[in-house]
């Protein structure tokens, strides 16, 4: 399916301040950017590079005053997740090198300190793609989705403890419970077709017999159609916008629609 999706922000900002933001979608395995468009105002210049995870970031400097930041992308994405429900869970020892940091705990994800709660929800099952089903299923479960119940500091285990979130907490609780059984997992975030109410999206990545597969906790049929942006470990790896001093943020609109017959045929 071809997707269009945008993102615009406002702020007011009281003095000159330096930013990253991270809002550049690229092409990859499972995507596929069409087209893209930025625009700045006021216009000042961007230097744009490739962190650590591969996510494209734009440094900017942000004058005092209004400031303008919007982009707009299409998007080819498949319309269904793939799946290997007879895939095996790999040993630590048989992980390539470049996911091994997705096992360690991270700020948000205290995967050593959850490891009874994972292995009482997995209990003797094969270590297979079911696990990652089992503790996906849990948290859809078991945590109520709330918006207005948690915010940028709340981690996996204070999640646990109330059972109430948004999707970052989602995300991070999967990917705790998933490291906790040794299961490479990453934080995700992006933009999704149907959400309700619409927003940027979070959700977990797995890496299960040699693939990364998807897993979101908030649906009750988790699908495709989204838009990835970032990879990391956890919601201080992915921060669509990471701004450097005060600021007022005095707008936040995202649209995601599935792109016109007369251009998607």
């Amino acid at each position: 399916m071809i997707i269009d999706a945008s993102c615009c922000l406002e702020y007011l900002i009281p003095v000159q301040i330096h930013a990253i933001f991270m809002l550049r979608p690229r092409s990859g395995s499972g995507q596929w950017i069409i087209r893209e468009e930025f625009d700045i105002n006021p216009r000042v210049p961007v230097e744009e590079y490739t962190d650590f995870y591969g996510n494209l970031c734009q440094r900017i400097v942000m004058p005092k005053g209004r400031f303008h930041y919007s982009m707009k992308c299409r998007a080819w994405v498949p319309t269904e997740l793939d799946s290997q429900p007879l895939a095996q869970l790999q040993s630590v020892k048989q992980l390539p090198v470049e996911v091994l940091h997705y096992l360690l705990p991270s700020r948000y994800c205290q995967s050593d300190k959850l490891g009874d709660l994972a292995t009482s929800i997995v209990g003797n099952a094969p270590s297979s793609y079911q696990n990652v089903i089992s503790l996906r299923n849990w948290i859809h479960d078991n945590i109520a989705f709330q918006q207005g119940t948690s915010n940028s500091s709340t981690s996996a285990l204070e999640t646990v403890a109330t059972r109430r979130g948004v999707c970052r907490d989602f995300a991070h609780l999967g990917i705790a419970l998933c490291r906790a059984i040794n299961v490479p997992t990453r934080m995700v975030v992006g933009f999704v077709h149907g959400l309700e109410p619409m927003d940027l999206h979070a959700w977990f990545e797995a890496y299960i017999g040699g693939q990364w597969f998807t897993f979101d906790a908030t649906e009750d049929q988790p699908g495709g159609n989204r838009i990835i942006i970032a990879y990391g470990r956890d919601a201080a790896d992915v921060a669509l916008a990471s701004i450097f001093g005060p600021f007022t943020c005095t707008t936040l609109q995202v649209t995601v629609a599935i792109a016109p017959e007369t251009e998607n045929g």
